[in-house]
């Protein structure tokens, strides 16, 4: 028969009480429960997959009996003492649960702990879907549940007793331990997706904090609460076993987890749900539930949603496992248990699945954190790889779809109020300004701004190091300004370093690399061809003690942003010189100043990039004074070149980071969809799809770390091939792979349920920003030909360029690097010219030591730079090192 909606039946073989065992617990009945009187019948429950589960009939009353499993159990499982504690605290509270009657610890009374409770007569729903209601009463029910949990996780566990129920902070830190050990106790099969949670689960569960903490039930769900026969509310919330102190959303993750499986053809199987069929069925859906609960509790949104929902299924499955390997011993609870047990890969698989929608990949580690030895990372950058890989799973991932929603619910142009809480955590952990080079960090300033950790604000990294931290950044729009690795910022902040006076970085510097200001560059114009940067007209007039601005800038990104306080402005001061390049200069334009105006944001492909924005300004007798002038009149050109550099490597390896995420999501919609009777990842234009990608990107990486190797060893001007390759490459090939995610993802590509649409418009957008690709292409060819010109071989196949490679493994010193920059200059171009080039501070020092070897062929430097790295080698190595 059925019992409150639950089958009640005999008591199961493996259960059965002796005869003696009867009388011992007649017994223990008579005295310890007041008003018993005998004799009894004892009927099962025959739900249920953990601890057995006894009706025990008088003639008079109903009681209820739990008990521990026979058997041999798993340290600290099934602890129904736990469960008797929080019942009676709770029962206490008025909280709505069964009234516990007496607790047995002596296993000589039927063989194992257990305790006895009033049996509440009521309604169970098995069903999810609640077949038996109509349609305004499923959605009363669901309601219910929500406000009982809410009502459980107000309730101060300190005030009724529960203050050592379990650790306050930590929840589930421990909880993963708790049920990776259990899983891994109970395998009998391998299920991959339990794997890759098992791997990905710690760097990305919360870390609970003593205040947010509340009495957890652990099995929070509608089949385990009894409702009143008549009426819509819950009288009796049961089943405490998991119950302790931590994260009250994992109950709200775990209780509506049905939301995300559709119904089962068998309607009562553990996967289940109502995914759906919210509509049809009246059931409110997911996040208006979520909402609601939020809204009874005062609490704010949850940001990493996913990581709660997919630790539910995480621990559903590690119990079924359990299940199964107890049903495989013969001492399961359940006749179902081996069927139920065995629907722990379904779980898993699900929460996989729930994961990759949400961050593209259930690990984030993208593909540079294995990169060739050839530019391994160092032990302190592969700890700082994990530190923000860590970062962007907790924090930025979670916060995207927030950061948008603020967005959309605020001013256009209004910053959303997570940036600001996300660029304080970064800080806080010293995961700031790493874009900052050792050579061009002004260490003074830098020692008076540090951070959290011990770690100055800047000022650590060589450019290869940066790159891979670079790339993993690039996978989210938010992530760079999170850390303050941002552009145009990183750009504008190593012009400042580089060539800004102590005034100007005390003014300008200083707020920039604490976060506390943004900033943009003006070049581009609307009048002219400014891929040809001396064909800039903007008019720098000297007046005085001010420089005088008049005319116009367009695509200045960063100019809408309400934090925007500082313009680095690049116009002509000398128009009639007889050098092309040394008519321009770059002036430090405050954006309050009178005769500024923002005209208009700009739309890329109908994005306006709001609250950033590209801007086109206009310059109306600006006036500011010449102390503002960078470096010196005339000098914009030497200082564009300084800049462009590293900042193209920034651009390149974000968009390697954000074509890894296109990759990952194109290959997730793949397994996911089903087209023409097979899934997309079978079809074999897909399956080319992604291995062109995974070539492309492999291939554009390798060249922009070669790239920045090359401007760590060699400085950005003799580097400057390699960074025009990049240029082209990098965005040539961002766009390519995401075009092809969008294909994959069909229309959905297009919308702006998934970043893919913007992203590409941020991709094409770098084929022209700081150089189209025809202006780099011409680049690279004139060197080649100037090479091939010389007789020379190419750096990519030449003896000096494996010498370079080798370079980068050694650690130089200061005398080294200055005579092997003489060397290479020589051994590249055959230029021997001793005139110190302008736009490197450590120019005149390096062609210092150069003097004197103005005699030396192209080969005779090239061999020479060849032996000093190998001496180099040797002196680090041993002396039987050889190149």
């Amino acid at each position: 028969g059925k019992m409150a909606g639950i089958e009640v039946g005999d008591v199961r073989d493996q259960q059965l009480l002796s005869h003696d065992a009867r009388t011992r617990l007649d017994d223990f009945f008579s005295r310890q429960v007041s008003g018993y009187k005998g004799p009894m019948t004892v009927k099962q429950f025959q739900g249920g997959q953990s601890n057995p589960t006894f009706l025990i009939i008088t003639p008079n009353k109903k009681y209820v009996l739990r008990k521990k499993p026979s058997g041999k159990l798993l340290p600290s499982a099934h602890a129904v003492d736990r469960e008797y504690r929080v019942m009676s605290a709770l029962h206490q509270a008025q909280f709505p649960v069964p009234c516990p009657y007496a607790y047995c610890a002596d296993p000589s009374v039927i063989g194992v702990e257990f305790y006895i409770m009033e049996y509440v007569e009521g309604r169970i729903f098995r069903d999810p879907k609640l077949p038996e209601l109509k349609p305004h009463e499923r959605r009363q029910v669901y309601e219910q549940a929500i406000r009982t949990l809410a009502h459980l996780h107000s309730i101060n566990y300190n005030k009724i007793g529960l203050q050592a129920y379990g650790k306050a902070e930590g929840y589930f830190k421990r909880q993963y331990q708790v049920w990776s050990r259990m899983y891994q106790a109970t395998v009998t099969h391998p299920i991959p997706s339990m794997d890759k949670l098992i791997e990905w689960l710690p760097s990305s569960v919360p870390d609970t904090r003593a205040e947010h903490s509340s009495i957890v039930h652990g099995d929070f769900r509608i089949d385990n609460m009894v409702f009143h026969p008549t009426e819509m509310r819950v009288i009796a919330v049961l089943d405490w076993e998991l119950s302790t102190i931590g994260d009250p959303l994992a109950d709200l993750a775990y209780v509506t987890m049905i939301f995300n499986f559709p119904p089962s053809p068998q309607g009562l199987a553990q996967d289940s749900g109502v995914g759906g069929v919210e509509d049809e069925l009246g059931i409110p859906k997911q996040d208006e539930l979520v909402k609601m609960y939020l809204h009874l509790r005062g609490v704010p949104p949850i940001p990493n949603w996913h990581v709660y929902q997919a630790f539910a299924m995480f621990r559903i499955a590690s119990i079924l496992q359990g299940v199964y390997k107890r049903a495989m011993q013969g001492n399961a609870s359940s006749q179902t248990a081996k069927e139920t047990g065995m629907r722990a890969k379904i779980f898993a698989d699900k929460a996989v699945e729930i994961v990759e929608r949400a961050i593209g990949t259930i690990s984030q580690a993208s593909s540079s954190s294995d990169v060739p030895s050839l530019f391994a990372p160092s032990p302190r950058v592969q700890s700082l790889m994990k530190e923000v890989l860590l970062f962007m799973e907790q924090h930025v991932y979670p916060n995207e779809a927030v950061y948008a929603a603020q967005h959309a619910a605020g001013a256009k142009w209004a910053i959303p109020p997570i940036m600001e809480d996300l660029k304080a955590k970064a800080r806080a952990q010293g995961l700031w300004n790493l874009f900052l080079p050792k050579k061009h960090a002004p260490l003074e300033l830098l020692k008076r701004l540090d951070i959290s950790g011990g770690r100055s604000m800047g000022g650590e990294l060589t450019n290869l190091e940066y790159a891979t931290l670079c790339e993993i950044m690039g996978r989210s729009p938010i992530a760079p300004e999170v850390f303050n690795c941002n552009a145009p910022d990183t750009g504008n902040m190593e012009v400042m370093a580089m060539y800004g006076t102590k005034e100007q970085q005390e003014r300008w510097l200083v707020p920039l690399l604490e976060g506390k200001i943004r900033s943009c560059y003006a070049m581009t114009e609307p009048d002219v061809a400014s891929s040809d940067a001396t064909n800039v007209q903007m008019a720098i007039v000297k007046e005085g003690a001010n420089y005088v601005i008049n005319g116009k800038k367009w695509w200045i990104t960063g100019a809408g942003d309400p934090r925007c306080k500082i313009s680095i402005v690049m116009g002509k001061t000398d128009p009639t010189n007889t050098s092309r390049y040394k008519q321009q200069s770059m002036i430090l334009v405050p954006m309050d100043t009178p005769g500024l105006t923002i005209v208009r944001p700009l739309e890329v492909f109908g994005y306006d990039d709001a609250p950033h924005g590209h801007c086109e300004l206009h310059f109306k007798d600006v006036r500011v004074p010449e102390g503002n002038i960078l470096l010196g009149p005339g000098r914009g050109f030497e200082i564009a070149q300084g800049r462009l550099g590293p900042g193209r490597i920034h651009h390149c390896m974000r968009l390697i980071g954000v074509a890894e995420r296109a990759l990952e999501m194109m290959k997730a919609r793949a397994k996911a969809r089903v087209a023409f009777g097979k899934p997309l990842s079978a079809q074999g234009t897909v399956r080319t799809a992604i291995a062109e990608s995974r070539i492309e990107i492999d291939q554009a990486r390798l060249l922009t770390l070669h790239a920045a190797h090359s401007m760590d060893s060699l400085g950005n001007k003799l580097a400057r091939d390699q960074i025009a390759m990049i240029k082209v490459v990098a965005p040539r090939m961002a766009c390519q792979v995401i075009d092809r995610a969008i294909q994959v993802h069909g229309a959905g590509g297009l919308s702006q349920d998934f970043l893919l649409a913007m992203a590409y418009a941020h991709a094409r957008t770098l084929r022209l920003a700081d150089g189209p690709d025809e202006v780099h292409l011409e680049t690279v060819a004139m060197l080649e030909l100037k090479r091939a010109a010389q007789g020379t071989q190419t750096n990519s196949t030449s003896e000096l360029d494996k010498a370079a490679a080798l370079l980068s493994t050694l650690d130089p010193s200061p005398q080294d690097m200055l005579e092997l920059y003489g060397l290479y200059k020589q051994a590249t171009t055959g230029d021997c010219n001793t005139t110190e080039p302008q736009g490197d501070p450590r120019s005149a020092a390096k062609w210092g030591s150069w003097k004197g070897r103005q005699g030396m062929s192209q080969p005779e430097a090239q061999a020479a730079y060849v032996r000093h790295v190998e001496g180099m080698k040797r002196r680090t190595h041993g002396t039987n090192s050889k190149l």
